[in-house]
């Protein structure tokens, strides 16, 4: 399957590089119930910001999304923000980090944690 026809509008994406940094530090943390959990939060030089963390809990209201059996976990506040969006890992000068590629941002950071909509 292309990228291409994988990529739902309605949904969020996730990098094959951010399933393979998820698997590694599921690993390394000995724990296969870890799912990794991205959100947004008020703040940052844009007005919001992204969050990541792993969470071994899933609400009731929680958007779950499954891919190459890792687990992402949006909480229903922090969906329609990041709706469209591909969570990717990325290790560069500025370090490694999850990083959100985000359609309906209107204006970013330079460091690209926060955002505007």
């Amino acid at each position: 399957m292309s990228a291409v026809e994988s990529f739902n509008p309605a949904n969020v994406n996730l990098s094959a590089r951010a399933v393979q940094k998820v698997r590694e530090l599921v690993t390394e943390e000995e724990n296969e119930e870890l799912k990794l959990r991205v959100f947004i939060t008020g703040g940052g030089c844009s007005g919001f910001q992204y969050g990541f963390t792993f969470d071994e809990l899933v609400a009731e209201d929680d958007t779950s999304i499954e891919k190459d059996g890792v687990t992402v976990l949006i909480d229903p506040m922090s969906f329609p923000y990041l709706a469209g969006s591909e969570v990717d890992y990325t290790e560069g000068l500025e370090g490694s980090r999850f990083v959100v590629t985000n359609p309906n941002a209107t204006a970013t950071c330079g460091c690209g944690s926060s955002f505007s909509i």
